[in-house]
Protein backbone atom coordinates (compact mmCIF):
# COMPACT_ATOMS: atom_id res chain seq x y z
CA UNK A 1 0.00 0.00 0.00
CA UNK A 2 1.63 3.21 -0.98
CA UNK A 3 1.97 5.42 1.63
CA UNK A 4 0.28 9.02 1.79
CA UNK A 5 2.76 10.88 3.10
CA UNK A 6 5.93 9.83 1.12
CA UNK A 7 4.82 7.51 -1.37
CA UNK A 8 6.82 4.41 -0.46
CA UNK A 9 4.76 1.51 -1.55
CA UNK A 10 5.75 -0.83 1.60
CA UNK A 11 3.95 -0.71 4.84
CA UNK A 12 2.79 -3.24 7.44
CA UNK A 13 -0.40 -3.99 9.10
CA UNK A 14 -0.90 -2.94 12.59
CA UNK A 15 -4.40 -3.65 13.20
CA UNK A 16 -7.86 -4.53 11.64
CA UNK A 17 -11.02 -4.75 12.67
CA UNK A 18 -14.39 -5.03 11.48
CA UNK A 19 -16.20 -1.30 9.68
CA UNK A 20 -19.74 -0.80 8.42
CA UNK A 21 -21.00 -3.57 10.67
CA UNK A 22 -18.73 -6.06 8.34
CA UNK A 23 -18.78 -4.64 5.06
CA UNK A 24 -15.28 -3.75 5.11
CA UNK A 25 -12.21 -4.35 7.44
CA UNK A 26 -10.46 -1.39 8.60
CA UNK A 27 -6.58 -1.53 8.38
CA UNK A 28 -3.92 0.82 10.30
CA UNK A 29 -0.72 0.80 8.41
CA UNK A 30 2.92 2.28 9.25
CA UNK A 31 4.95 2.89 6.61
CA UNK A 32 8.51 0.97 6.72
CA UNK A 33 10.22 4.68 5.47
CA UNK A 34 8.82 7.63 7.10
CA UNK A 35 7.16 5.27 9.86
CA UNK A 36 3.88 7.10 9.99
CA UNK A 37 0.51 5.63 10.20
CA UNK A 38 -2.69 5.96 7.98
CA UNK A 39 -5.81 3.89 8.04
CA UNK A 40 -7.04 2.02 4.25
CA UNK A 41 -10.46 0.57 4.00
CA UNK A 42 -11.06 -3.08 2.22
CA UNK A 43 -14.59 -3.76 0.43
CA UNK A 44 -15.72 -6.04 -1.66
CA UNK A 45 -15.43 -4.57 -5.36
CA UNK A 46 -19.00 -4.79 -6.81
CA UNK A 47 -20.17 -5.04 -10.40
CA UNK A 48 -22.17 -1.97 -11.37
CA UNK A 49 -25.63 -2.63 -11.41
CA UNK A 50 -27.14 -1.18 -14.45
CA UNK A 51 -31.09 0.02 -14.21
CA UNK A 52 -33.29 -0.20 -17.79
CA UNK A 53 -35.61 2.92 -17.76
CA UNK A 54 -39.32 2.69 -19.34
CA UNK A 55 -37.78 4.62 -22.33
CA UNK A 56 -35.20 2.22 -22.58
CA UNK A 57 -32.03 4.26 -21.08
CA UNK A 58 -29.41 2.94 -18.56
CA UNK A 59 -28.50 4.15 -15.93
CA UNK A 60 -26.61 2.48 -12.85
CA UNK A 61 -28.53 1.94 -9.41
CA UNK A 62 -28.83 4.59 -6.66
CA UNK A 63 -30.04 3.32 -3.47
CA UNK A 64 -30.66 7.26 -2.51
CA UNK A 65 -33.65 7.22 -5.33
CA UNK A 66 -34.82 3.99 -3.89
CA UNK A 67 -35.13 5.40 -0.53
CA UNK A 68 -36.15 9.02 -1.58
CA UNK A 69 -39.37 7.31 -2.91
CA UNK A 70 -39.68 5.25 0.09
CA UNK A 71 -39.56 8.29 2.31
CA UNK A 72 -41.81 9.88 0.05
CA UNK A 73 -45.00 7.15 0.51
CA UNK A 74 -44.31 6.96 4.43
CA UNK A 75 -44.56 10.98 4.82
CA UNK A 76 -46.24 11.31 8.12
CA UNK A 77 -46.64 7.54 9.19
CA UNK A 78 -45.54 6.01 12.05
CA UNK A 79 -42.45 4.15 9.71
CA UNK A 80 -38.58 4.49 11.44
CA UNK A 81 -36.34 5.70 9.26
CA UNK A 82 -34.06 2.36 9.85
CA UNK A 83 -36.63 0.10 8.09
CA UNK A 84 -36.54 2.32 4.82
CA UNK A 85 -33.09 1.76 5.01
CA UNK A 86 -33.45 -1.98 5.79
CA UNK A 87 -35.44 -2.41 3.18
CA UNK A 88 -32.85 -0.63 0.50
CA UNK A 89 -30.23 -2.61 1.82
CA UNK A 90 -32.43 -5.69 1.49
CA UNK A 91 -33.66 -4.62 -2.15
CA UNK A 92 -29.95 -4.29 -3.22
CA UNK A 93 -28.71 -7.21 -1.83
CA UNK A 94 -31.30 -9.17 -3.93
CA UNK A 95 -30.00 -7.43 -6.83
CA UNK A 96 -26.93 -7.83 -6.60
CA UNK A 97 -27.27 -11.51 -5.87
CA UNK A 98 -29.01 -12.16 -8.95
CA UNK A 99 -26.16 -12.59 -11.73
CA UNK A 100 -27.71 -10.20 -14.33
CA UNK A 101 -25.95 -6.62 -14.29
CA UNK A 102 -28.91 -4.88 -15.81
CA UNK A 103 -32.75 -4.93 -14.10
CA UNK A 104 -35.69 -2.98 -15.27
CA UNK A 105 -36.81 -0.01 -13.14
CA UNK A 106 -40.33 -2.27 -13.30
CA UNK A 107 -38.62 -4.89 -11.30
CA UNK A 108 -36.86 -2.55 -8.71
CA UNK A 109 -40.75 -0.91 -8.41
CA UNK A 110 -42.15 -4.41 -7.39
CA UNK A 111 -39.81 -5.52 -5.29
CA UNK A 112 -40.20 -2.00 -2.92
CA UNK A 113 -44.58 -2.59 -3.30
CA UNK A 114 -43.69 -6.26 -2.57
CA UNK A 115 -42.06 -5.13 1.20
CA UNK A 116 -43.71 -1.51 1.82
CA UNK A 117 -47.04 -3.99 1.70
CA UNK A 118 -45.93 -5.78 4.77
CA UNK A 119 -44.01 -2.39 6.09
CA UNK A 120 -47.18 -0.38 5.85
CA UNK A 121 -50.48 -0.26 3.85
CA UNK A 122 -51.12 3.23 3.57
CA UNK A 123 -47.58 3.70 2.39
CA UNK A 124 -47.56 0.82 0.10
CA UNK A 125 -51.06 2.57 -1.57
CA UNK A 126 -48.69 6.25 -2.14
CA UNK A 127 -45.91 4.79 -3.64
CA UNK A 128 -48.26 2.23 -5.92
CA UNK A 129 -50.27 5.68 -6.96
CA UNK A 130 -47.44 7.05 -8.14
CA UNK A 131 -45.58 4.02 -9.44
CA UNK A 132 -48.85 2.51 -11.36
CA UNK A 133 -49.65 6.00 -12.50
CA UNK A 134 -53.26 5.77 -11.73
CA UNK A 135 -55.27 7.34 -13.50
CA UNK A 136 -58.14 7.76 -11.95
CA UNK A 137 -60.08 7.00 -8.73
CA UNK A 138 -61.14 3.66 -10.42
CA UNK A 139 -57.97 2.50 -11.04
CA UNK A 140 -57.03 3.52 -7.65
CA UNK A 141 -60.72 1.70 -5.94
CA UNK A 142 -59.34 -1.43 -7.91
CA UNK A 143 -55.81 -1.78 -6.14
CA UNK A 144 -57.49 -1.17 -2.55
CA UNK A 145 -59.92 -3.59 -3.33
CA UNK A 146 -57.59 -6.17 -3.98
CA UNK A 147 -55.45 -5.00 -0.58
CA UNK A 148 -58.81 -5.98 1.10
CA UNK A 149 -59.25 -8.65 -0.45
CA UNK A 150 -55.84 -10.17 0.47
CA UNK A 151 -56.38 -9.54 3.82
Amino acid sequence: MKCPYCAHLESKVVDSRPAEEGASIRRRRECLSCHKRFTTYETVESLPLMVVKKDGSRQSFDRSKVLGGLIRACEKRPVPYGALEDMVNEIEQALQSELEREVSSAEIGELVMDRLKKLDEVAYVRFASVYRQFKDINTFMRELNKLLEEQ
